[in-house]
């Protein structure tokens, strides 16, 4: 069964991009993320101390993460 890639993760040296590539991904930030979040190019800004824990929280609630 394949499934639908949610939010794509970028390492872009100092920070993490996280793409949001679903609504259902979207929602999830919504609901999850500060308001004062940054975004860049599209996707959310993750400090690199933040990232791993924001990845497992998506995960855990369902979303796909890769």
């Amino acid at each position: 069964m394949e499934h639908t890639v949610d939010v794509t993760v970028q390492n872009e040296g100092s920070i993490f991009l996280f793409q949001l590539e679903t609504e259902a991904a979207k929602t999830w930030v919504a609901e999850h993320v500060s308001e004062e979040a940054t975004f860049w190019c599209g996707g959310l800004v993750v400090e690199h101390r933040y990232a791993g824990n924001l990845a497992a929280g998506m995960q855990a609630d369902g979303l796909v993460v890769e």
